[in-house]
């Protein structure tokens, strides 16, 4: 369907209605096993549900639309999509560029789980292209992209970084999670692979636990497919059927929760309570350029440096009440969380380490008047 528009593609790829009923929803094959016809007599090619569901196909096909991809490949997590992505392209002694500012749980998989299977890490400031090319060695496989960064925001030129990675060799894996397809297409802009946490924007609603891997070709395809076919971290029907769901309404979701991000932004930037504010959307934010250029949107994601400190940070945090004081992000709702304690928690003492004045702040689609009041009050209270 890449002829057809982001949100028609999000509603219709891989959701054809059933053929035996017409029903516009295909239905959820709750199944663990599929009946063959004759030994090795596979139906469609289903035989057992962590080998393939059709369900999850369907999922799998909406989500390569999305990305413009060759293919994709759903997951019981985003971790675990990219565990299989790592197993599948890497071998001990090769070398992976991260950039200083990616997820924790992310930095946690490669030096508490690859590091012991000899897979080695270097992290750079990845919008210096000096700092890149240092970083990058004869070994060097992957080079890992967040951008917008979790949770600093910052902002990375994708097309640049693969021209660099490229010419040495090396491919480009970009976490799209905290833009999603809806406001950002990693491989039209030169990557080789994007991963997903499905829980986050692409589900939508909290509701769901999910992760994905979108191929801009064939190359990797069969060696993450087995993975995820011998270690069997896949989606389940019904997680994958939500997934699909949320999916449905992402275009539209995502642009208000955009909105409404940029208006709390615009607010907390003339707020002394506030001495920076990390959102890309802001023309005083250091990416905003590129962002503009490479994004449709700004996202729903900001994060906010207290005046005051870490204390003040910490009692912010705890101090909303629409604004619900939880991990995760991307959900109709609104969330807020204090990294260095929680979602970031794995990299303290780090050269990672989220600065401890520091809240994040998933905006909903609620009102943005509720949302300010909201904020104002919390302030009121430190």
């Amino acid at each position: 369907m890449s002829e057809h528009a982001f949100a028609t593609r999000a509603i219709h790829a891989g959701q054809a209605p059933d053929p035996t009923t017409g029903s516009i929803i295909p239905p959820i094959y709750q199944a663990s096993t599929h009946v063959q016809d004759g030994i090795g007599g596979f139906r469609d090619g289903y035989e057992y549900n962590r080998a393939g569901n059709p369900t999850r196909s369907s999922l799998e096909t909406q989500l390569a639309a999305l990305e413009g991809g060759s293919a994709a490949l759903s997951f019981a997590s985003g971790l675990s999509a990219e565990d299989a992505l790592l197993r599948g392209i890497l071998k001990p002694g090769d070398h992976v560029v991260l950039g200083n500012d990616v997820y924790g749980g992310t930095y946690r998989l490669f030096a508490r789980v690859f590091a012991s299977w000899g897979v080695e890490t270097t992290t750079v400031e990845m919008s210096d292209a000096d700092q890149l090319r240092a970083a990058i060695r004869p070994e060097t496989r992957i080079v890992w992209v967040e951008t917008p960064s979790n949770p600093l925001l910052k902002i990375v030129d994708i097309a640049a970084v693969a021209e660099i990675v490229h010419a040495a060799g090396a491919i480009v894996v970009v976490d799209n999670t905290f833009a999603s397809p809806a406001l950002q297409q990693p491989l039209s802009l030169g990557a080789d692979l994007v991963v997903h946490s499905t829980t986050k924007y692409l589900g939508g609603h909290s509701d769901v636990l999910g992760g994905a891997v979108v191929f801009g070709d064939d190359r990797f395809i069969e060696q993450v497919k087995f993975q995820q076919f011998a270690v069997g971290a896949v989606s389940a029907p019904f997680d994958a059927w939500l997934t699909t769901r949320g999916i449905k309404t992402l275009a539209v979701r995502v642009r208000q929760h955009s909105e409404n991000a940029q208006a709390i932004a615009e607010w907390a930037a003339g707020r002394p309570e506030f001495a920076t504010v990390y959102y890309p959307g802001l023309a005083s934010h250091p990416g905003h350029d590129i962002a503009a250029a490479q994004m449709s949107g700004f996202g729903g994601m900001l994060s906010l440096g207290l005046s005051a400190g870490a204390g003040a940070a910490r009692a912010f945090a705890e101090s909303t009440e629409l604004f619900q004081l939880a991990e995760s992000l991307g959900g109709v709702e609104s969330l807020i969380g204090y990294p260095p304690d929680m979602t970031h928690a794995s990299v303290r003492g780090t050269a990672l380490a989220v600065p401890e004045n520091v809240v994040r702040l998933s905006v909903g689609i609620e009102g943005v008047d509720d949302l300010i009041a909201d904020l104002e009050q919390g302030l009121a209270r430190l």
